[in-house]
């Protein structure tokens, strides 16, 4: 099976039948924020169910037209050392391989890269690999887009083969939610997995950073196609935001999580939603958020509880790690400044805050001496 892409209105109408209003909306929506699914993901849609969240990550929502976020919250630019390569923290490179994705989510946190004439990816990365041969002290590197695996397996292998020409890249990270949007790509593609398996070696792994955001994504088949990756040496995790309306119950993250343990894949990442724009109708205030993922895990055996609740900041990826009824304990758990990663945050509880800028810390700086002077 090689589902076909659909990227229309029109196209989504035709297969699913939409209401007058539901298309005129999506096609106002679509004229800001493209539109790109595939059948098979479409196919896992309840369409008699308005609120069905697999519907709420790929169908345009004319919610997303709402004001606020910035297209680059995580300020991205300043960390661009060469078109398509960022490397903000010391030891990880990333690279921007493509502008296309097996789906478009709607909260997605680059979607400038769909909107902008202007290209944050490059097709020849020989300038990029140069900059991470030189750069010694990279010990890993994140292929990412867009979806990597929406390249041909032809272009990919030639990137993969050069950076584990480099000694010190020690870890290859490919960023894809293709295990839940089109499984079918890594199990119809069987020279993909040789070429995997040539590079995913026992001493330097190939991890595929998986992206499933609810339950229903993990299908017999997205499951199988994760199996075939472990087969090839691959190491497979999950990330997901929260996101409302689609996993921010604990009931729902506890299927989640459970679901990709019981599956051998290791929950990684729980990203707060970044305030981008058009993403504010999937936002959840940060210590909703927290006590969501508390509660999901209530019901969790410690190996489906192994991931952290993060904000990606511009500062970097800052942990929450604990609340009580009037403060809220954060730490660097990575950071742009060295220096800064493990500096431990209090800050007062704020309900409706939805992002790290929100909260007001009440000290100049991070000295333990003065870490319980609130």
């Amino acid at each position: 099976m090689n589902p076909r892409y659909l990227t229309s209105v029109a196209e989504l109408d035709n297969r699913v039948g939409l209401t007058a209003k539901e298309r005129k909306e999506m096609e106002s929506v679509t004229e800001l924020y493209p539109f790109r699914a595939n059948e098979y993901y479409l196919s896992l849609i309840d369409w008699k169910d308005g609120n069905d969240p697999l519907r709420r990550i790929v169908v345009p929502d004319i919610r997303e037209l709402d004001r606020g976020g910035c297209a680059d919250p995580s300020s991205e630019k300043d960390y661009t050392k060469k078109p398509g390569l960022q490397h903000k923290y010391d030891q990880t490179g990333l690279l921007l391989l493509t502008d296309t994705c097996a789906g478009i989510c709607r909260f997605c946190f680059r979607k400038r890269l769909f909107m902008s004439c202007k290209r944050e990816t490059v097709r020849d990365v020989s300038d990029n690999i140069e900059y991470i041969r030189e750069h010694k002290e990279i010990t890993n590197i994140l292929l990412t887009g867009g979806d990597p695996l929406m390249l041909e397996t032809r272009r990919l292998e030639p990137v993969l083969k050069e950076l584990r020409e480099i000694e010190h890249v020690n870890i290859i990270r490919i960023g894809s939610k293709m295990l839940a949007y089109n499984p079918y790509r890594i199990l119809n593609d069987p020279e993909l997995l040789s070429v995997l398996a040539r590079y995913s070696t026992p001493a330097k792994r190939i991890y595929l950073m998986a992206h499933f955001n609810h339950p229903k994504e993990l299908t017999p088949v997205s499951v199988q196609a994760a199996e075939s990756l472990r087969n090839a040496g691959v190491v497979v995790v999950n990330q997901t935001p929260i996101l409302a309306g689609v996993n921010d119950d604990p009931h729902t993250l506890t299927g989640l999580f459970r679901k990709v343990s019981f599956a051998g894949i290791s929950p990684y990442y729980v990203f707060q939603c970044r305030p981008t724009t058009g993403n504010a109708a999937f936002t959840v205030p940060v210590e909703r958020s927290y006590d969501c993922i508390q509660k999901s895990w209530q019901t969790c055996s410690g190996l489906a509880k192994r991931a952290r609740f993060v904000m990606s900041h511009a500062t970097g990826k800052i942990e929450v790690v604990g609340k009580t009824a009037s403060h809220i304990f954060m730490r660097y758990h990575q950071a742009a400044d060295p220096a800064a990663v493990g500096k431990f945050m209090v800050f007062k509880t704020n309900p409706l805050a939805r992002w790290f800028d929100d909260y007001h810390h009440p000290l100049s700086d991070f000295e333990p001496k003065k870490l319980w002077l609130f």
